[in-house]
C-alpha cells in the first residue's frame, strides 16, 4: 500500500479523499477499487499531516513501513562521495583535514569570524530525510483490543555492516557547527553532540539508493499481526520535495521468502532476456543467409599471405622468410664468412 502526502500541507483540517493517482493497493485477491480511498488533513500550527487509510485484511508479520521519494538522485557521482569516513567513525577532523576533500562544499563554515567544520559534513548528511512518521493508530479498535496503536520499532532497520561505520564522536559541541539543514532542529550550534551511532534513520539514509525513485525503511514489526481496520498515521512535514520536483509517500508492505514487492529487478531481467533473444535471432538469420565455412584453412594468416603474393608458397614451413635476389644473398653469405666484419646484417628466423 502506498499513499502520497506531498501536497498534504495545502489541505485544511478536515479529512479529504486522496486523488486517484496518489495512492495504490496491491493485495492478492482484493480489488483496489473495492477499498475505501485514503483521506488526509493538515494542521498548520504543528505542520502535521494526518493520513487515514483502510487495511482491508490482516497483515501477518513482518510488516514494514517505508518512506518513498521520487526524482531524488542519490546516485549522482559527487553526491555519493560526499562524506568523510573518519569523521563518521568518531575521529576529530579539523578544518584543514576536511578542506578540499569529498565533503566540499559542505566541509566547514565561518560564523562570526570563527571557522569550524560541519558535523556531519557532506551533501548526504545535510539532505537527510527529516519527516517524522508516527506509529499507525487504529481509528476503530474492536472491543478485544487494549490499545489501538500498532506498535512498530525503529531498531534494527539498518544493515549490521552500516552500524559498524558509526562511532561516538571525539568532537565537543563548541568545536563544530550543524549542517545548514540541521539548524532548524539543533540551532546554530550544538548544545550536545548528536549520537549518530544510535540514529538508525541516519544510517539508512547514508546508504545511498541507485535509482531516483526509491524507498527506505522507517520502522517495522516482525512479531505482531496488523489487524484489518481503519488506521491513522501522523507525519510532521519537514522534508521539502517540491524544490526538486519530487514526491514523498508512505508505504506499508510485507515480505515473502523472496523479499518484498519490487518490480524493478523483474523488469530488468525481462529486458535483458528480450535483448538476448533478439540478438540470438539476428545472428541465426545471418548464419543461415551468409554462413561461414567452419574449419576452412584458407582463413589462416600465412595462407592469406600466400594467396596475396606476400609469401613464397614453396616455403610455408618457414614462417616469416622472404625471398631475396641472388646477388643480395651471396653478398650476405660472403660477409657472414668474414669474422672481422661484425655480426650478420640479416638473420633468418627459425
Amino acid at each position: 500500500m502506498r499513499i502520497d502526502y506531498t501536497n498534504c500541507d495545502q489541505l485544511s483540517g478536515t479529512l479529504q479523499d486522496v486523488g486517484t493517482g496518489d495512492y495504490e493497493y496491491h493485495m492478492q485477491g482484493i480489488e483496489s477499487s473495492t477499498i475505501a480511498k485514503p483521506r488526509e488533513s493538515y494542521d498548520e500550527s504543528s505542520r502535521t499531516c494526518t493520513i487515514e487509510f483502510t487495511m482491508p485484511r490482516d497483515l501477518e508479520p513482518g510488516v514494514f513501513l517505508y518512506y518513498r521519494l521520487t526524482n531524488f538522485y542519490q546516485n549522482h557521482r559527487r553526491y555519493t562521495r560526499s562524506f568523510d569516513v573518519d569523521q563518521l567513525k568518531g575521529k576529530r577532523r579539523s578544518v584543514s583535514d576536511l578542506d578540499g576533500g569529498d565533503c566540499s562544499p559542505l566541509d566547514a563554515v565561518t560564523i562570526n569570524g570563527t571557522r569550524r567544520p560541519y558535523y556531519p559534513c557532506g551533501l548526504i548528511a545535510n539532505s537527510v530525510f527529516n519527516d517524522t512518521i508516527s506509529q499507525p493508530v487504529m481509528a476503530n479498535p474492536s472491543g478485544d483490543q487494549e490499545s489501538g496503536t500498532y506498535s512498530m520499532t525503529e531498531k534494527d532497520i539498518s544493515w549490521e555492516a552500516d552500524r559498524k561505520r558509526f562511532n561516538p564522536t571525539d568532537y565537543k559541541p563548541d568545536e563544530v557547527y550543524p549542517p545548514p539543514n540541521w539548524v532548524e532542529r539543533y540551532g546554530d550550534t550544538y548544545d550536545e553532540m548528536p549520537k549518530l551511532e544510535e540514529d538508525e534513520h541516519f544510517m539508512v539514509w547514508m546508504r545511498t539508493a541507485g535509482l531516483p525513485t526509491f524507498r527506505k525503511l522507517y520502522m517495522k514489526n516482525t512479531e505482531d499481526t496488523m489487524k484489518s481496520g481503519i488506521y491513522q498515521v501522523e507525519v510532521v512535514m519537514n522534508f521539502d520535495t517540491r524544490s526538486f520536483g519530487g514526491t514523498k509517500s508512505i508505504v506499508i508492505s510485507t515480505t515473502s521468502f523472496i523479499g518484498g514487492r519490487n518490480p524493478v529487478l523483474g523488469i530488468a531481467f525481462i529486458v535483458v532476456g528480450g535483448l538476448c533473444v533478439l540478438l540470438g535471432c539476428i545472428f541465426a538469420v545471418r548464419h543461415l543467409y551468409r554462413p561461414r565455412r567452419l574449419g576452412d584453412h584458407t582463413y589462416l594468416s600465412w595462407n592469406q599471405q600466400v594467396s596475396s603474393g606476400l609469401a613464397d608458397n614453396g616455403n610455408q614451413g618457414s614462417r616469416g622468410v622472404m625471398n631475396m635476389p641472388n646477388s643480395a644473398a651471396s653478398a650476405t653469405t660472403g660477409r657472414s664468412k668474414n669474422p672481422t666484419e661484425g655480426p650478420d646484417l640479416l638473420r633468418q628466423r627459425p
